[in-house]
């Protein structure tokens, strides 16, 4: 059956606010720039830029920043309509502080945040099952209601025929305790067909009962999980999914599958001005081949190639490429194949 939408996206959306002075300590940051930010939003409109018809499942505060989120949203396309107001709940922020190549200070205001307040009612208002992939952020899980909600959306999604995509994105500080991380992300590994993370959130997610009885909270409670990736992507694989996309950074990103296969996709050499967003927009470029039908390989070269141009940009949504300027930058590489 046709579907109205390629591709919806559940989770986080927020204001970012990003240093204009590049290299600068956090402490004498002079002024910022004003971005829309939040990982499935990111994505969202990533891929809409691409070509896709997005969709989005967020939810903003009956204030400033919310109209200021949906404004961005709807100028760029992305369907809006099934995002709701929070009364009571402020629409969420981010600030950065920007020092190239590896330093890049981030805090998040997410006490009270409108879009953990989603709902299982908010899902069924959605096109939950009008859409080909359903894709959403571990960070959805760390609380309720938005934890039972997503469960509730991967579940519907996978019954109506749609693609499950889950994006691990371990922040954190965003849990109560960092351990409960990976026993949530496994509790719903049933409901999913495709996983997208890095090292460290394929550790985080797989991290064993026995590793976590040997481990307080604040061992594991940094980006930076130590473990053996490949027993984690094995174990991961045994979960059932179709595959198993680890980004690897400036190397670009592997595709594991089921089978024993391991697909390569090289990355695009660039000087780094940012880094965060680029995971998000490879997560927009992967999705568009996915969708496309274009096979893993050519599917994480895309995505390797909108994380490259964004790596070079000053914020996320606001510098996600469209398929022209990927074109025009990954020619002098011989192209996406």
């Amino acid at each position: 059956m046709a579907k109205t939408y390629d591709l919806l996206n559940m989770g986080r959306s927020s204001i970012d606010l990003y240093s204009n002075d590049v290299g600068t300590p956090f402490v004498n940051i002079s002024s910022f720039a004003a971005y829309v930010g939040g990982s499935p939003t990111n994505i969202s409109v990533g891929a809409h830029r691409l070509g896709l018809k997005t969709a989005l499942l967020t939810a903003v505060g009956d204030d400033p920043v919310g109209d200021f989120i949906l404004n961005f949203l709807n100028n760029e396309g992305v369907a809006t309509q099934f995002i709701p107001r929070k009364v009571g709940h402020r629409s969420s922020a981010v600030v950065l502080g920007i020092e190239p190549p590896d330093k890049f200070p981030l805090v998040f205001y997410r006490d009270n945040c409108a879009d953990i307040e989603l709902t299982i009612d908010d899902v069924l208002a959605s096109p939950i099952t009008d859409c080909k992939v359903f894709q959403f952020a571990g960070t959805n899980l760390s609380k309720e209601p938005s934890r039972s909600a997503t469960i509730f959306a991967a579940e519907v999604a996978k019954q109506a025929g749609a693609k499950v995509v889950l994006d691990v994105d371990f922040r954190p500080n965003q849990w109560h305790d960092v351990r409960a991380f990976g026993v949530t992300i496994r509790s719903l590994m049933r409901l999913v067909d495709v996983v997208i993370g890095t090292q460290d959130e394929i550790n985080a997610a797989m991290l064993t009962s026995a590793d976590q009885m040997q481990l307080t909270h604040s061992q594991v409670s940094d980006t930076k999980v130590a473990g053996d990736t490949e027993d984690a992507v094995q174990t991961m694989l045994k979960t059932g999914i179709e595959a198993l996309v680890l980004k690897t950074g400036s190397q670009g990103a592997r595709v594991y599958l089921p089978n024993g296969e391991v697909i390569s996709a090289g990355g695009f050499p660039v000087d780094i001005y940012n880094i965060l967003g680029a995971g998000d927009a490879f997560g927009g470029g992967f999705l568009y081949g996915y969708v496309n039908g274009w096979g893993w390989y050519k599917s994480a070269r895309l995505g390797n190639a909108c994380g490259a141009i964004v790596v070079t940009k000053h914020g996320c949504a606001n510098f996600m490429p469209t398929m022209p300027e990927i074109e025009a930058f990954v020619q002098p590489y011989g192209g996406l194949e």
